[in-house]
């Protein structure tokens, strides 16, 4: 769940790797939907075909020899246990496709649903988002967590207006060259809206290559040039199946060849699967990261913003310390949100949601 003349700022951002996120955190299966990118189902648009932004479908000298064997059981895997969720449905379109993509980074399915629907029935379209204030983003926010997202989400939606008539652009240079979209984004929204056939690399993706492919448990914590390389190759030369492949695989990370319980016995390349083949060598690589929440500046920021998300006025600097016991961490917490531009101070020692 996937954008840079303007600096991404996602390079210096966990969000874009996508960690248990995306289609992303492992889930409870939903009931099954027909399983396509919405607008690659779009047949009669003529960019559904042929289209000069997709990876050229050249396969590598190194391409695996089973690739093919295994697009096909995955992708058949997809078709029957494919989540239904509103972002992969054709009337979702690309805008939806984009703003599932920011929001499903590092949060779970289920959080985002309730949060994706109220934002596209108030913002159905990315002008409609861009007419309004920044902090009306980091409102609607919720509690999603990471809301810089969405003020990079109101970014983009302000240069789609201004740059592409409205329009979420198609090629993938010009997803690239949106204000905080980076490869991953970039690669997934010209995949699931359009699709094309872009490598598209989430925490999920990379698991199950890795396991299937390489024999490792878990990839590297960062994503490496070889994995990248390795997606490549593995590309199907079809763009739509190329298309397929990239929901298909990430799916099939998120709710079968999951971090911490695979099930290996629900996996339909388990037979093909060389870490499994391996006997399922435990991990060996550097030690895993872990996130904390529970007293650290993230909590005191979350806590602040929720004072301020709920306000109708601006919000005196007294309201605001009731909320953590600790001085130092909340003056902090306030400043970093300040300076992420998420906080806007007034005269007066007052704070409001931005509005520019």
């Amino acid at each position: 769940m996937t954008a840079t003349p303007a600096p991404s700022v996602e390079a210096s951002q966990p969000a874009e790797c996508a960690p248990e996120s995306a289609e992303h955190a492992p889930q409870t299966p939903q009931p099954a939907h027909p399983p396509r990118p919405a607008a690659a189902a779009r047949a009669a648009e003529p960019q559904a075909t042929a289209h000069a932004s997709a990876t050229p479908a050249v396969a590598p000298a190194d391409a695996p020899a089973s690739a093919a064997a295994l697009h096909t059981a995955v992708n058949a895997w997809f078709e029957t246990h494919a989540r239904d969720l509103p972002w992969r449905r054709p009337e979702a379109g690309p805008w939806g496709v984009m703003v599932s993509e920011f929001m499903l980074q590092q949060t779970p399915v289920n959080r985002v649903l309730p949060v994706y629907e109220q934002w596209l029935a108030r913002w159905p379209r990315p002008a409609d988002l861009a007419a309004e204030p920044p902090g009306e983003a980091v409102r609607a926010w919720g509690r999603l967590g990471y809301p810089r997202r969405a003020l990079r989400l109101h970014a983009a939606a302000s240069a789609i207006r201004e740059r592409h008539l409205g329009d979420v652009p198609r090629e993938h240079a010009q997803l690239l060259a949106l204000p905080g979209v980076g490869e991953y984004t970039a690669a997934a929204v010209a995949s699931f809206a359009y699709g094309q056939r872009h490598p598209v690399l989430d925490t999920n993706v990379r698991r199950v290559f890795a396991r299937a492919v390489t024999g490792k448990e878990y990839p590297p914590n960062a994503t490496t040039a070889a994995e990248r390389r390795l997606a490549r190759s593995l590309l199907p030369a079809d763009q739509a199946t190329a298309a397929r492949w990239a929901a298909a695989t990430m799916e099939l990370g998120a709710l079968v060849c999951t971090a911490r319980s695979p099930e290996c016995g629900r996996c339909p390349i388990a037979e093909r699967c060389a870490w499994k083949l391996a006997g399922s060598p435990a991990y060996e690589g550097p030690p895993r990261r872990g996130q904390t929440y529970a007293g650290t500046d993230r909590q005191v920021r979350g806590k602040l913003l929720a004072v301020l998300r709920e306000a109708t006025s601006p919000v005196p600097q007294a309201e605001l310390d009731r909320v953590w016991h600790e001085p130092v961490q909340r003056a902090r917490a306030l400043d970093g949100l300040v300076a992420d531009g998420l906080v806007e101070p007034l005269a007066g020692g007052v704070y409001r949601l931005p509005q520019t």
